[in-house]
């Protein structure tokens, strides 16, 4: 039987400080009873005089001589099921779209277990998002974590709807994972009718949380959508893709909790440890030895006033395989998705391509620099002081941009129509410029010739 105690000295924000009773341990999950309400909780402090129970849910009108809690002696654990696919959820797993409760196969807790660095795989397959600019350029690898760094005032909820909609880590057992953080309402309206009227609903699963939620249910939230990844890929062998928006809302989420538990602030007022939590949301990602699923992350951030200097965009790189960029420059000359190749990276590219595609990567790269170049100096001296050579680069810029970069919110590009794109462009440019491309992917792709390059 479970016994409940009373002793809560006070309550600040959503944390009770709570009279410590023997046997409780840290993490432990607690029920809290206040008249008739009843309010999950977890313990995040303790010793021998105090222990901090953190309330998971709204903490209006709760009287400090009313509250009883109840210890469970268990960790908190989120209710995990394939059935979840197709579904939308509140952090809690609890069903939004009133179509009916989730049976649940298993219960697991939300932190997740560490993974053993030496049973990790090397990520080297392809992960299909239709997006030419990711695709071609700054391909993503199963397995892999490869942010979105975005602006405020460019269409960010427009292009995760789309990779939501579109994205495909596999032929065979796949599924998304959409963890959306602390969102208005009207964007939370936009993400369901856009995502369920795509034909991959039935294998997304959609976690999500309102602004004005308390600040706790953004952090939970985030661990549950991570749980339910790691339970399909690790147990019941699907390829999954987590697309998480908006960790910035996370992380300020974290920094108000840690306000209220009277943690000393860091950098900009965020905790000591924003890094090393960051990691135990961004290391749940990968390939396991012996396991034939997999896990593959998209955190969306907003960088805060542009800087990506700021320590949630800089954090995020020192964990992660790359970024892509948003730019607004790009978004005010109307190309969608205004994703800026020249700073993306996506370290792990390499390894999910052929050698052909890497040939025709770097070509695309450097002319898009040239031609940033030749723009440049073409604002200072005029285009008709320009060479022919640098003329051509200049067209091949524009082109770039309005023909590869620019495509159609619901155009789910093929890697094939993507290179075919790219090799048209190219062949803007003199031969003699490729430098790039081995002659026989001249000969066949810019020329014509067909003499079979090589595939590899």
């Amino acid at each position: 039987m479970l016994i409940e105690y009373k002793g809560a000295e006070r309550v600040t924000g959503n944390l009770i400080f709570f009279k410590t009773v023997e046997g409780i341990s840290y993490g432990e999950k607690v029920i809290i009873k206040t008249g008739d309400r009843t309010l999950n909780g977890k313990v995040i402090y303790l010793d021998e005089n105090l222990t901090l129970i953190e309330v998971l849910g709204e903490t209006f009108l709760l009287s400090i001589d009313k509250i009883r809690i109840v210890f469970t002696g268990e960790l908190f654990k989120l209710p995990v099921s394939e059935k979840m696919l197709g579904r939308i959820l509140d952090p809690f797993g609890r069903p939004l779209d009133h179509i009916g409760t989730v049976i649940p196969e298993k219960y697991l807790p939300v932190s997740g277990l560490p993974y053993n660095p030496s049973k990790r795989k090397y990520p080297q397959q392809f992960v299909h998002t239709g997006i030419s600019a990711v695709d071609g350029l700054n391909s993503l690898v199963r397995g892999q974590k490869l942010p979105i760094f975005a602006v405020s005032g460019v269409p960010t909820e427009e292009l995760v709807a789309q990779l939501v909609r579109q994205i495909q880590a596999s032929e065979e057992k796949s599924a998304t994972i959409f963890a959306a953080v602390g969102i208005r309402y009207e964007v939370a309206e936009f993400f369901i009718d856009e995502i369920m009227s795509g034909g991959n609903f039935p294998k997304t699963a959609v976690f999500m949380n309102l602004s004005d939620e308390p600040p706790v249910n953004s952090l939970l939230l985030v661990r549950s959508a991570l749980t339910l990844t790691e339970y399909l890929a690790f147990e019941k062998d699907y390829h999954v893709v987590v697309v998480i928006y908006d960790m910035t809302n996370y992380c300020d989420a974290l920094r108000v909790v840690s306000s209220r538990r009277g943690e000393i602030p860091s950098r900009k007022g965020y905790p000591g440890y924003l890094y090393s939590d960051l990691a135990t949301i961004y290391e749940r990602a990968g390939l396991l030895k012996g396991r034939k699923g997999s896990i593959t992350q998209i955190p969306v951030l907003t960088m805060p006033d542009d800087d990506i200097t700021h320590p949630i965009p800089d954090l995020t790189g020192y964990i992660t395989e790359g970024q892509i960029i948003l730019d607004r420059n790009l978004h005010q000359k109307g190309i969608y998705p205004p994703v800026n190749v020249l700073p993306s990276l996506s370290r792990l590219m390499n390894r999910g391509i052929t050698k052909l595609h890497q040939r025709w990567a770097h070509q695309i790269y450097s002319a898009y620099a040239k031609a940033k170049k030749t723009e440049m100096l073409a604002s200072i001296i005029g285009e008709g002081e320009l060479s022919e050579t640098e003329k051509k680069y200049l067209q091949f810029g524009r082109k770039f941009e309005t023909e590869f970069i620019r495509q159609g919110k619901y155009e789910n590009r093929s890697l094939e129509e993507t290179m075919e794109i790219g090799w048209e462009l190219l062949k803007l440019l003199p031969t003699t410029e490729l430098t790039r491309l081995k002659d026989e992917d001249i000969k066949q792709f810019i020329i014509g010739e067909k003499d079979g390059a090589s595939q590899k």
